[in-house]
C-alpha cells in the first residue's frame, strides 16, 4: 500500500507579521545564505510573490529564481525585496566574537 503525503509550504501558516519576523530573524541569525534565500521566498510567498517582486523592481520569475535553494540573490535583490516587504535590516554586534 502506497503511502500517501501530503506538500508542505510553510508560507501558508506565516499568515503574520510577527511569525514571518520570526522566521527571517532566524535564518539571518545563522549567517546561511541558503536558509536566509528560503527565509524571504517563503515569507514573499505568503505574502504574494506577484506584488512582492512587483514593489521589489524584479519580475516574479527572477524572484523565484534568486530565493531558491539554489539561488543567490544580489544585495539589490535583497534590499528590494525587504522593502517590499516592509522589513528593515539592522546590525549589532557579535557577542560570540567579542
Amino acid at each position: 500500500m502506497a503511502l500517501n503525503t501530503t506538500p508542505f509550504d510553510a508560507a501558508e501558516f506565516l499568515d503574520d507579521a510577527e511569525s514571518q519576523a520570526e522566521l527571517l530573524t532566524d535564518a539571518f541569525e545563522t549567517g546561511d545564505p541558503a536558509y536566509i534565500a528560503n527565509a524571504l521566498g517563503v515569507v514573499a510567498r505568503a505574502r504574494g510573490m506577484t506584488q512582492i517582486a512587483k514593489d521589489a523592481g524584479v519580475t516574479r520569475e527572477a524572484l523565484y529564481k534568486a530565493l531558491s535553494a539554489e539561488g543567490d540573490p544580489k544585495l539589490t535583490t535583497l534590499m528590494g525585496v525587504m522593502k517590499a516587504l516592509g522589513l528593515r535590516l539592522s546590525v549589532s554586534p557579535d557577542q560570540a566574537a567579542a
